[in-house]
């Protein structure tokens, strides 16, 4: 897509959005009851809107009722104001550098004709997704459960062109930066990296499709870093530079930002912060209702389907349990066959209220090692998310 392309598209959609001109009231195309305000981008349609500089939007939970989440209503999330809207694919070049033997400058089009494809459906979450629903709350974007989307994405494994770029020995890191520029020289680039074998393991891959077709420009157009398991933060979009170190990476993003405590599920309390952290790395286990929704009105008597998706690390959900009496009872969910060990795994149960009045809807998830979701959780910067979800219901 060429700049001219990516206007002509906005002008279709009567919205200004990415351009040193977006302001907010020109996005803003409505409002859905209990949320924040929706937007329309180009090639989006309306997703909830936390901010527009950078963007931030977050995906309707009923886009989950499907197993892949359509390209036009994935969620985006950008740190850095300055977000490419163009690429010229004509002169875009991949570059891998560093500690190798072979430098190289691929295109997207060597990308799909000299290297053997691969696909994998897998979840992409926001390291903060769910953030407004920690106590006490915690600065940052406050998202509910929509930051996150499932899809199919097709590339390239990271170890093929590592290896094309015959790696040199002592290689510990490795890099990767995107397109994104900083609005000010005192703002650190947004640059993360991996260890240099979980950069090799087969499975992390440069994508350049999305569900069969090109990624959306917020989304990453024309290549991104796909991390199965592991989140968002890592997955750079609009990649273009990968750096193969020989030394640990450092900087502002790893070093400072997107920190956990060392306790399990990232806990710590808000009265005694932890002082060991590390960079948060792989999903914790979890489960989102997706029908019915918060303050949904049922009716007696009348049977109804409860869904929700689940999904983990990679390790695989083994058991989703419900509950329609506020956590008194559980009964076990069933399962949809397990379409990738790093994809949603859909759920549902019948449920027929017999009487009038409010319930508390309860899920939670277990995977295939034991682990299973939270009845308690805290810590300073809103991440990993995993209690066990909630939803209020009145049958009238």
């Amino acid at each position: 897509m060429n700049r001219r392309g990516f206007l002509q598209l906005m002008g279709a959609s009567s919205v200004v959005a990415l351009t040193a001109s977006c302001n907010r009231n020109g996005l803003v195309t409505g409002t859905l009851p209990g949320t924040t305000d929706l937007a329309r981008f180009p090639e989006k349609t309306e997703l909830i809107l936390l901010t527009d500089r950078p963007p931030q939007l977050e995906t309707p939970i009923h886009y989950f009722r499907q197993d892949l989440t359509p390209n036009e209503a994935f969620f985006v999330r950008w740190h850095l104001e300055g977000i490419p809207t163009s690429v010229d694919l004509r002169s875009f070049r991949l570059n891998v550098s560093g500690h190798v033997r072979q430098p190289l400058q691929l295109s997207v089009d060597e990308l799909r004709s000299r290297f053997y494809p691969i696909s994998i459906v897998a979840v992409n979450q926001c390291s903060g997704n769910s953030r407004s629903f920690f106590e006490p709350r915690v600065p940052g974007g406050q998202w509910k459960h929509g930051a996150v989307g499932n899809a199919k994405w097709t590339g390239v494994p990271l170890k093929s062109i590592l290896d094309r770029a015959q790696v040199k020995a002592g290689a510990v890191d490795v890099s990767f930066n995107g397109l994104d520029a900083p609005p000010l020289p005192s703002i650190a680039d947004f640059v993360k990296a991996l260890s240099i074998d979980h950069a090799r393991d087969g499975e992390v891959m440069i994508a350049y499709a999305m569900n069969d077709q090109p990624l959306p420009m917020v989304n990453g157009f024309p290549l991104r870093l796909i991390v199965p398991g592991w989140y968002g933060t890592y997955w750079v979009k609009a990649l273009s530079d990968i750096a193969v170190l020989p030394q640990p990476f450092s900087n502002f993003w790893t070093d400072k930002a997107y920190r956990i405590p060392t306790a399990p599920n990232g806990t710590e309390s808000p009265k005694e912060l932890a002082k060991d952290t590390i960079p948060i790395n792989r999903f914790n286990v979890r489960s989102i209702f997706v029908r019915p929704e918060a303050e949904e009105i049922v009716h007696p008597g009348i049977p109804n389907e409860i869904e929700g998706v689940a999904f983990d690390s990679g390790y695989g959900i083994r058991r989703v349990e419900v509950s329609t009496d506020g956590g008194a009872n559980w009964a076990d969910a069933r399962l949809d066959p397990e379409i990738g060990k790093y994809s949603f795994r859909r759920w549902r149960t019948s449920w027929t209220p017999r009487t009038r009045g409010q319930y508390r809807l309860m899920a939670r998830a277990t995977n295939a090692v034991g682990e299973t979701q939270s009845k308690a959780q805290w810590n300073r910067s809103g991440f990993m998310w995993n209690v066990i979800q909630q939803v209020d219901v009145r049958v009238a």
